[in-house]
């Protein structure tokens, strides 16, 4: 398999047209000259988060300079945790600014600069392009709980891949939910990609293995397949997951190349049993986290990554087709951390 990275769009290139998260509502695409760079929708995304720590820090700088002390500290630790980036986060952070700053007195960019070294050693191994095939069709399984933003996800990744000009087949194979098939069809013939789909209720195992079918026979580049959501304490649905894999895996032995776990991010700390439970029963291989601009606890990707070894692949930053980009650690630390550490007025 070889690694895939994204690669960026020319200032000139046309965009194409916004889709908004229901493909049946006919949203105007907005004008190329006003959409937005990707940093600008991070900070956007992150800006629930972003605003309960920056809010929680000020409070701790009320005046110019504050002495570090275990007072200090302890309000420290709890302005981190309830970004929820996790204990061992903050305790780390927490554990730096004592060691280096104890007794003295300190601006706020100087405890910034901890918190950003801090975070990016956690971070810096999340970051992780796709493995892609390196032959015939790239094979995504995306995987998650319900309401977790998988298929808006799945049309999103689709998209980037369909800017780089290769051609993509869907596997609608959340066959539970005809809803959600027909949600992936709008999204599929909105986005210019071919889909197979089942009937109701049909075994999702077979959808999978007819996408795939497809992917192979007609030359298609990418195949992304859908499955339905469920919880990860659910055994028998878990195990179906596997049986998806192994249909898979008779067509292209080392397929799926990613097994892709959508997690909502407004989820906080759920997110850890849930990368948890998904990790061990679909050999989930990395993280999309979606719905990043509608949660305050966007730290929650620390622990995930951290907990699991599980690399952040992609986050959600929005609600159009163009939404989703490629994890890039000092992006996404810029847009958590610029400006949350100025003193209040």
């Amino acid at each position: 398999m070889a690694l895939f990275r994204f690669g960026r769009k020319e200032k000139d290139e046309p965009q194409p047209e916004a889709v908004a998260a229901d493909p049946a509502a006919d949203a105007p695409a907005p004008a190329a000259a006003n959409k937005p760079g990707f940093l600008d929708r991070l900070r956007s995304g992150l800006a629930k988060t972003a605003k309960v720590l920056s809010t929680d820090v000020r409070d701790i700088f009320k005046r110019e300079g504050r002495l570090v002390d275990e007072e200090f500290l302890e309000e420290l630790r709890a302005a981190l945790v309830k970004t929820d980036m996790g204990p061992a986060a903050a305790e780390a952070i927490v554990a730096d600014v004592r060691e280096r700053l104890r007794a003295r007195v300190v601006d706020p960019e100087v405890v910034l600069d901890s918190i950003r070294t801090q975070l990016l050693m956690r971070l810096k191994p999340a970051e992780a392009g796709i493995a892609t095939a390196t032959a015939g069709p790239t094979v995504i399984l995306v995987t998650g709980v319900n309401g977790s933003g998988k298929t808006t996800s799945i049309a999103k990744l689709a998209r980037l891949f369909l800017r780089e000009g290769k051609r993509v087949v869907l596997g609608a194979g959340d066959t539970f939910r005809a809803a959600a098939v027909e949600q992936l069809a709008m999204w599929a013939g909105r986005l210019g990609a071919e889909i197979v789909r089942g009937e109701p209720g049909c075994d999702p195992a077979s959808v999978a293995h007819r996408a795939v079918a497809k992917a192979v026979e007609g030359g298609f580049d990418v195949c992304i397949i859908d499955t339905a959501g469920r919880l990860q304490t659910q055994a028998n649905l878990m195990q179906e997951l596997g049986k998806i894999r192994r249909v898979i895996a008779k067509q292209i032995p080392d397929a799926p190349h990613e097994t892709l776990l959508v997690i909502d991010a407004t989820a906080g700390q759920n997110a850890l049993s849930q990368a948890k439970g998904f990790k061990e029963a679909a050999g989930c291989t990395g993280i999309v986290l979606s719905k990043l601009d509608g949660s305050a606890r966007g730290g929650v990707i620390v622990p995930v990554a951290e907990q699991f070894g599980l690399p952040v692949k992609f986050v959600g930053v929005g609600e159009s087709a163009d939404d989703l980009e490629p994890f890039r650690p000092e992006a996404f630390l810029a847009a958590l951390l610029e400006g949350s550490f100025s003193p209040a007025g």
